[in-house]
């Protein structure tokens, strides 16, 4: 359990009890054990098969209750929750005692069959859930890094320092750095040639299209991460956490970020990923 997730779900516990009646938390005493706990995670059938929709129950339990699906947070006692990938996943339970106590306990599901997943998820992540990204070292003539023309170009078409100097542009992420996408918990993380690592998370949005002054798509949607960013992921030295979606397929990505404001054939930077 990410502490990050562990502290969003205390703080929702605590505004919760703050906003009840003095009598009712004067009653409220004691706590449950995990093996008193009496919860289930259940997948609804579709076609024949377990679906990735999964049914999760707490009800009757004295505690407050969260459930943690890997790609993101439910709380409550009951409802279902949407999975992203085959095979075992993981569902973890987060109670919170009256006392202040918490416990948890994780209930594996076996999914057979996908319902409802945006293909984007398999791109990023792979078939398997997980896959890595390094620079694309034939994207482009200048490199798989630089700048070039938003809206007009989709590699750096105006410079780029080449493989040879992308560690000159942030140390430890260039020719042999690489990334990881992880469906479960929606994590990327960045290795460093140094052998050191950062984790966040990211989401992408495929409705955030741009269209070029011809009215053609340029950018197919948008990659948000959170606590990291991708290799060299910045604009001059300061950090970007948002990325227009190039291209996404099973083996590239591209990616650009321009300034707020910048028209059509200012500068942008552009980043060339391909699957190692």
């Amino acid at each position: 359990m990410k502490k990050s997730n562990l502290f969003a779900i205390l703080t929702v516990f605590i505004l919760f009890s703050a906003c009840e009646p003095a009598e009712q938390r004067q009653e409220l005493k004691g706590g449950i054990t995990e093996s008193q706990l009496n919860i289930s995670a259940v997948p609804q059938i579709r076609d024949g098969k377990n679906s990735n929709y999964i049914d999760v129950n707490s009800d009757g339990n004295a505690c407050l209750s969260s459930w943690d699906y890997g790609v993101g947070l439910f709380v409550g006692t009951k409802g279902t929750v949407k999975v992203m990938s085959r095979g075992d996943n993981d569902i973890v339970f987060i109670g919170l005692n009256p006392d202040g106590t918490t416990l948890s306990k994780t209930l594996t599901v076996q999914v057979e069959e996908l319902y409802d997943v945006e293909p984007e998820w398999a791109l990023f992540c792979g078939e398997d859930g997980v896959k890595t990204w390094t620079w694309d070292e034939d994207g482009s003539p200048n490199g798989p890094w630089g700048n070039g023309g938003y809206l007009g170009n989709d590699f750096p078409g105006w410079w780029g320092p080449g493989m040879a100097g992308l560690d000159g542009q942030a140390a430890g992420e260039g020719e042999g750095a690489y990334m990881t996408f992880t469906i479960a918990g929606a994590k990327l993380i960045k290795h460093y040639t140094t052998g050191g690592t950062t984790e966040g998370s990211f989401t992408f949005d495929m409705s955030k299209i741009t269209l070029d002054d011809g009215g053609n798509v340029w950018a197919k949607g948008k990659l948000n991460t959170k606590n990291v960013t991708p290799l060299i992921g910045a604009y001059w030295g300061d950090p970007v956490y948002s990325y227009d979606i190039l291209k996404l397929t099973e083996d590239k990505m591209v990616l650009a970020v321009a300034l707020p404001g910048t028209g059509s054939w200012g500068e942008a930077i552009f980043w060339m990923f391909r699957k190692q």
